[in-house]
């Protein structure tokens, strides 16, 4: 298994609820959100398409970043979304 820390965003649907994650395997993560694998807030929301991510070097700068984000208002959130996915288009089948 190759570890690439990652940051993401997940949408239930476009302009939707929106979830912020951090992790080292981004296509399991994302499976497993898409699965239900775990109870939580993704499963309870429906909250499966993955609408943004970002590849870091290391853990610690992917956390970093994650924090930054979930402090963001959600404005910014939905521009950054847009900037590279302005159809909200779910992004898992291009990484796996």
């Amino acid at each position: 298994m190759i570890k690439q820390p990652a940051v993401y965003i997940l949408a239930s649907r476009r302009n939707g609820t929106l979830y912020v994650g951090v992790t080292s395997n981004l296509v399991k993560r994302i499976w497993e959100h898409k699965n239900n694998m775990a109870n939580g807030f993704t499963k309870r929301y429906g909250v499966h398409r993955l609408v943004w991510y970002e590849l870091h070097e290391n853990m610690e700068s992917a956390i970093q970043r994650e924090k930054r984000l979930k402090d963001w208002k959600r404005a910014w959130k939905l521009d950054l979304i847009e900037h590279i996915n302005p159809d909200w288009h779910d992004l898992y089948p291009a990484i796996v």
